[in-house]
């Protein structure tokens, strides 16, 4: 054993010698990142609200990193094909993904995903969350949630909503409504919310769930009734709407905005990226231009992100299953 223990030695030696350099060129690239510019991957079409917010969050990280910080634009599959741009790109600190709550409904909602939303993925932050709200045609009998599940049980599968689209946290909110009150409610999914507003707004459909900041304008023009909003509790910007679960306990849902790295980006970098976009959020004029989109700003850390993603994935699993809803 012994004369096998010093024979290692030798070998041993040699395979410090050779990873040191490696290690110390490692170490020297991370202390030295970012040294060229970083690619924001967003999977939407430019010009959204969550494309605006990636591009402040990218104009802030370019001034705290002194390189440009690119909005990358993939958009397309229910947020899938960018986020598998961000799975598949060289975990080298350069790429992030935005993600929405998408990114947390799809491995239930859509089976065959091109990449593992818990393996391939390195959580950053939480940038922050949106509220949602069910909205009415002012026409529409019921003014608040009790008469609607009222109405809808004495009239089942002759209401219809709206929603931005299959498989949104818009869309399975209202799914998981419908599983808690015992109530049939016909989805018209639409190629995103201005459409959707308008017919609903028009009278062809009388339900409608939005972003409650989409829908503010209307609402306060009275061409929208606020039904409830989804949030856990009543937020103190909008004190004036019920939320579902004062009427209907346990159902809640917010819309979420948050980073992401592949798997497999150095520790260090994605600590400091957390801690700068944390930073940003948190800043009164960032927080302030985040408010005025209807975003609550978080800032959390890759653990907090991480805890959340994984409870998320379960939370809407259980509703995709309940409701049997699917991405057709």
């Amino acid at each position: 054993m012994k004369r096998r223990s010093l024979a290692a030695w030798p070998l041993l030696s040699l395979l410090v010698a050779l990873a040191s350099p490696f290690a110390a060129q490692t170490a020297r690239a991370q202390a030295s990142w970012p040294s060229h510019p970083v690619r924001l991957v967003v999977p939407f079409t430019p010009g959204g609200a969550t494309d605006a917010i990636a591009r402040l969050l990218a104009q802030k990280l370019s001034v705290q990193w002194k390189q440009p910080v690119l909005v990358d634009n993939r958009a397309g599959a229910g947020t899938i094909i960018g986020t598998e741009v961000v799975a598949k790109a060289q975990p080298d600190g350069y790429t992030f993904g935005l993600v929405v709550s998408a990114h947390e409904i799809n491995p239930s909602l859509r089976p065959k995903l091109p990449y593992d939303t818990l393996k391939d993925f390195t959580p950053v932050s939480l940038i922050g969350t949106q509220h949602m709200v069910i909205l009415a045609n002012p026409s529409f009998p019921a003014n608040n949630l009790a008469e609607l599940i009222a109405l809808a049980k004495k009239e089942p599968g002759k209401i219809s909503y709206a929603s931005s689209g299959t498989g949104t946290a818009l869309h399975l909110g209202m799914e998981l409504l419908k599983t808690q009150a015992g109530i049939y409610l016909v989805h018209i999914p639409y190629r995103g919310a201005a459409p959707a507003q308008q017919d609903v707004i028009g009278g062809q459909v009388p339900l409608f769930v939005d972003i409650y900041h989409s829908s503010a304008p209307f609402i306060k023009a009275g061409k929208l009734k606020a039904i409830a909003l989804m949030s856990p509790e009543r937020p103190a910007s909008i004190p004036g709407i019920p939320t579902i679960s004062e009427t209907v306990r346990g159902v809640s849902a917010l819309s979420t905005i948050g980073v992401v790295a592949p798997a497999g980006t150095p520790a260090a970098i994605v600590a400091k990226t957390s801690a700068d976009i944390a930073a940003i959020v948190k800043a009164p004029d960032f927080a302030a231009q985040l408010q005025s989109m209807g975003v609550d700003g978080v800032g959390s850390t890759p653990e907090a992100f991480d805890q959340m993603i994984r409870a998320d994935i379960q939370k809407w699993a259980a509703v995709v299953k309940a409701s049997g809803a699917t991405s057709d």
